[in-house]
């Protein structure tokens, strides 16, 4: 969800550039099943405009309804949307609406932290009583810095007296694609609209820009040596496509001492077992636990047969594996992945 709240901040601050005043609408509390959890949010601009959502779509306008109310008052309040009567679910919704205007420092101390891929804590303080309530508010932990979503601390006298919604929020989940080729463009457009932070690396000799891939935060042309220079952290999932076996050995011994949640290769189960034959050559001393990350061939059991086929395969498995799910690997399979064509 840290992309969410990250892009909510973004257009936040912009609108306060321009002037306009915004509310966060942040879920706190849920009784019964509802589309989404506690902790998912959205934002309300002064002039109608609506940054994320909360559930698939009927409770936004009810929330766009009663933010009025917070824009006129400039005081917080909790609003109950009961599911049973108007979804279908068995939910009821505690939201909490509150004026989104942090003080200036807020601004620079987020962005570097999001930037230096730091983890931070959301504490939201409400009560189940719908309604304005003194006390009740968000605050956003970054290092150890704490600010106020509304620009005044918490009345210390009501903390006790309240609920409070906790949330850790890692890095914003990264994608490494290293590869140029016309796959990896749909690798990379698929992650981007996941809402992950795509890197694309190619080689030094191929003839592609960071225009080329649509969605991509960053592009690099390095060596697999090079590859040490980037941020690899255990919020980042690497996929090796470069299509070329000797390039792909390389990246992947120069990756030897990183630690991502995921290393995924594409290509047959043989060559698989070639590559990191070969890999054990140059690294015999190596952990066996990087090769729990490593999934070859990359992606789900879904009969994918086009680029774009391939690419929900790869990101549905590493979305599987980062929400510690069981999914059905293509790397669990022996023999061929696609069944022969019979003329």
């Amino acid at each position: 969800m840290t992309h969410e709240f990250k892009d909510i901040v973004l257009q936040a601050l912009k609108g306060r550039k321009n002037n306009l005043k915004s509310v966060l609408a942040s879920v706190v509390a849920l009784d019964g099943s509802s589309y989404r959890r506690p902790g998912v949010r959205m934002l309300i601009l002064e002039n109608g405009q609506m940054v994320g959502a909360v559930s698939g779509g009927c409770v936004e306008k009810e929330i766009l309804l009663q933010s009025q109310a917070v824009f006129k008052t400039c005081e917080p309040k909790i609003m109950i949307y009961d599911g049973k009567y108007r979804l279908g679910c068995e939910g009821v919704l505690y939201i909490l609406l509150e004026l989104f205007q942090p003080e200036t420092a807020f601004e620079k101390t987020f962005l570097e932290s999001i930037e230096q891929r730091d983890s931070f804590q959301i504490q939201s303080f409400f009560i189940k009583k719908e309604g304005f309530t003194s006390g009740i508010g968000s605050i956003v932990k970054l290092n150890s810095n704490e600010f106020s979503i509304q620009g005044k601390q918490i009345e210390k006298v009501n903390k006790e007296q309240l609920a409070v919604f906790e949330q850790d929020m890692p890095a914003c989940f990264k994608l490494i694609i290293i590869g140029a080729e016309h796959d990896a463009v749909q690798l990379c457009k698929y992650a981007a609209l996941t809402g992950w932070e795509v890197t694309v690396v190619s080689g030094h000799k191929e003839p592609k820009f960071i225009k080329n891939f649509p969605g991509a935060k960053e592009f690099y042309s390095m060596s697999p040596e090079e590859i040490s220079l980037l941020s690899i952290d255990n919020q980042t999932s690497i996929v090796l496509m470069t299509h070329n076996f000797a390039n792909d050995l390389r990246f992947l011994v120069a990756l030897k001492s990183s630690k991502p949640n995921y290393i995924g290769i594409l290509g047959p189960i043989n060559r698989r077992e070639d590559l990191l034959s070969q890999f054990m050559e140059y690294e015999p001393e190596i952990n066996d636990s990087f090769f729990d990350v490593i999934y070859g061939p990359a992606g789900i059991n879904i009969g994918s047969e086009t680029p774009q086929e391939i690419a929900v395969s790869i990101v549905a498995e590493i979305l599987g594996i980062t929400r510690k799910k069981s999914v059905n690997s293509l790397n669990k399979i022996s023999g061929k992945i696609h069944k022969s064509v019979i003329n």
